[in-house]
């Protein structure tokens, strides 16, 4: 049997974490002590290893608790396929992210000059694969990493007041 430190120990990650996954309804201990003290066994233990495999993975809670409560196992595969297509769908934003500063450093003093207007970033982002979408969510990133140099870049661009307030609602 282990303590819930023994046990975070033996899957290397931290006692909160462990607490964590048990309020999370993903892990329940074996017993509880007399004394309050949760202990687990090695069912638990083997749980809890698999609950930081998929972690590991990227899953999201919600996903790992079906994954585990799966018994026949059918929803497996559906999830992963899931989650899978999803890093498919970043990987190919960040990649789209990545040809565009590409762009950008064939052309810096684009950045350091009023030289660039909103045509000619737009043309730059379909340049690098950007469409539509993508750039909308190119533009709600950068709102939401960093909002005031958001408004002045909209602004080095040349947009009217009422774009970039709509630019920036998006």
């Amino acid at each position: 049997m282990y303590t819930v430190s023994q046990l975070a120990k033996q899957c290397n990650i931290s006692r909160t974490s462990v607490l964590y996954y048990e309020r999370q309804r993903l892990l329940k201990p074996a017993m509880r002590g007399d004394n309050g003290y949760r202990w687990y066994g090695e069912p638990e233990r083997q749980r809890l290893q698999m609950i930081v495999s998929y972690r590991a993975y990227g899953l999201p809670v919600t996903h790992i608790a079906q994954l585990l409560d799966d018994s026949n196992g059918q929803s497996q595969p559906q999830l992963l396929k899931q989650h899978f297509n999803q890093l498919e769908a970043e990987i190919d934003k960040l990649k789209q992210q990545q040809r565009a500063i590409i762009v950008l450093l064939k052309a810096p003093e684009l950045l350091d000059s009023d030289m660039i207007s909103k045509q000619r970033w737009v043309e730059i982002m379909i340049e690098a694969g950007f469409d539509e979408a993508a750039m909308t969510r190119w533009h709600q990133k950068f709102e939401l990493m960093e909002p005031t140099e958001h408004q002045r870049f909209l602004e080095t661009l040349g947009i009217e007041a009422e774009e970039i307030a709509l630019i920036r609602g998006l």
